[in-house]
């Protein structure tokens, strides 16, 4: 075992010394050192229930053979950080994350790890350790909230109630009373936000690539089956020590193909590109941006999720949950071994029945296409990614005329201001990985166009990314970004912009010799923070299309 040369020979006698200074007994000195890098924080809805989980983690893993070590790993939270300078930190804290689970292993040798997950940087965060380390390693994730209840059989969600009913209240259309009871119901307890939020979405692909036992992925926070989830997760990190099974022999290709597809399938995050992207770097797997949109073209979307659609994870869950995702998807899943045991198509095969009005038939799909596509023209030659499945028909196409903004802060001002009107396009920039830095996400402008009645008139393009929660023409990740250079750097207020999703097409409809007379005259601006870890982050940061990873 990795964990005896720490506890093993006369030379490791100060180590055992320490060992036994925590508590740890002689006679577990034998059993492998399962670490628990544990994400609790009173911070975070999606986390508050992990002491809990830890529990029955802990009494699966003593049971299983091993012996249990936890450990403690930061947290973010999206909603929380959203539209301040808080969200620069973000998307970072998933690099961090990562880093410090490999730290914490390595530097104490443990044999295998149970991640306990649950919010948007943080479940990609430690499944990017887990292929970096490749040793034996299980994911729980917390489960998602419940949606919240009102009047009359009303179902509240916090995108929708929050964000969207605030620029709804700005509008007119809502009063103070409704507004409060917004707030006030819109996040009932523990768990990751309702819908197929980024956190929700990665939770769902960390069980479709197999780091998760089956359910885990969409058992609710509050759900006896979580604890009985996290306790089976215990035992079973402690038999793929003693069988060494690691995550690159889970984490494969077409692990990560049935991940894109379940994706696609249900029209989850955007987000999902940026963090599969890192994953597979960490894990030696080539996987081109293209890919998702190769796949999208062949997978229907069959399920219709909150925010952009009706039903919410406790619908999903019920319906069949990830495998009867699978089951629906037939064919199109790649057989891949899972830390369960069973392959993926076995375990769409053990799944009774599913309801379809939930999870679809590729007969009678929500729409041809799957939820997320690639859009290349010349203000994205390297990419840009767009959430199709919450994009409605009328706005499938669509030709008008630049406002830009040089930070989401401006933008959000304007649209609150009924300064943006039908026809315009919002370009925010410098909010790419270096630009940002960081990336922020827009979920508070693109939810403020929606709660002000412009989902249908009015589109919007960024270097940086959106939230889960986002719906509507938003057309983020544009690579390369504006602080390198990038052409949404030379979009200039009356530009005409063409976006034409089913042809795959983002253009500045502005002639390439003035793009280039623009260029000569750009330079790039000062760095928005200059000091601190954000400041080494922009310095080191690659592209959005790459997964916005760290530089070696």
């Amino acid at each position: 075992m990795r964990s005896d040369m720490i506890k093993k020979g006369l030379e490791r006698t100060p180590h055992r010394a320490l060992l036994k200074a925590t508590g740890i007994p002689h006679s577990e000195m034998e059993k492998p050192f399962i670490g628990v890098a544990t994400s609790f924080t009173d911070l975070i809805p999606g986390h508050v229930g992990m002491r809990d989980l830890e529990r029955f983690i802990e009494k699966g893993v003593h049971t299983g053979g091993g012996y249990s070590l936890f450990f403690g790993i930061p947290g973010v939270c999206d909603g929380i950080s959203m539209g301040h300078k808080g969200m620069h930190y973000s998307l970072p804290t998933r690099e961090l994350i990562a880093d410090m689970v490999e730290s914490v292993a390595e530097a104490h040798r443990l044999d295998g790890l149970v991640l306990l997950t649950n919010c948007d940087k943080i479940t990609p965060g430690m499944l990017m350790a887990a292929a970096r380390l490749d040793i034996p390693c299980i994911v729980v994730t917390a489960g998602p909230m419940m949606s919240g209840r009102g009047a009359e059989g009303r179902k509240f969600s916090f995108v929708t109630d929050t964000f969207e009913a605030m620029a709804r209240y700005r509008a007119g259309v809502i009063d103070a009373k409704e507004l409060q009871e917004c707030e006030d119901n819109a996040c009932p307890g523990m768990g990751s936000c309702q819908g197929l939020f980024t956190a929700n979405t990665m939770a769902i692909l960390t069980e479709t690539m197999g780091m998760s036992l089956p359910r885990c992925g969409t058992a609710l926070a509050v759900s006896a089956l979580k604890r009985r989830i996290a306790f089976a997760s215990g035992e079973k990190i402690v038999e793929l020590v003693k069988n060494n099974v690691t995550p690159r022999s889970i984490m494969t290709r077409a692990a990560f193909e049935n991940a894109i597809r379940v994706d696609l399938a249900l029209g989850g995050s955007s987000n999902t590109v940026l963090h599969l992207l890192a994953i597979a770097n960490e894990a030696g797997v080539d996987l081109p941006l293209e890919t998702f949109d190769i796949l999208a073209r062949e997978t229907p979307q069959i399920a219709s999720m909150n925010p952009a659609g009706k039903h919410f994870m406790e619908d999903l869950d019920t319906a069949g949950g990830v495998m009867g995702v699978l089951k629906q998807l037939g064919e199109k899943i790649i057989d891949n071994p899972t830390v369960f045991g069973l392959t993926t198509r076995q375990l769409a095969a053990s799944v009774q029945q599913v309801d379809e009005e939930v999870i679809r038939p590729l007969s009678n799909p929500v729409k041809q296409e799957g939820g997320i596509a690639v859009l290349f023209g010349n203000i994205a030659p390297q990419g840009a990614v767009v959430k199709q499945s919450g994009v409605s028909d009328a706005m499938m196409k669509f030709q008008g005329t630049a406002r830009c903004f040089d930070a989401e802060e401006l933008a959000m001002a304007a649209i609150m201001e009924g300064v943006i009107k039908p026809g315009d396009v919002v370009v925010i920039r410098y909010e790419g990985p270096k630009g940002g830095p960081g990336m922020r996400e827009m979920l508070a402008p693109t939810a403020a166009i929606m709660g002000m009645g412009l989902g249908d008139s009015v589109a919007l393009i960024t270097d940086g990314r959106f939230s889960g929660g986002t719906r509507g023409p938003c057309i983020g990740h544009i690579s390369p970004e504006a602080a390198e250079g990038g052409p949404i750097a030379l979009i200039k207020d009356g530009d005409l912009i063409r976006l034409d999703i089913p042809n795959r097409k983002l253009e500045l409809l502005v002639d390439e010799a003035i793009l280039a007379e623009r260029l000569t005259g750009w330079a790039a601006p000062e760095p928005k923070i200059k000091s601190g870890w954000l400041a080494r982050y922009a310095k080191s940061v690659t592209s959005a299309y790459t997964g916005a990873v760290m530089k070696a």
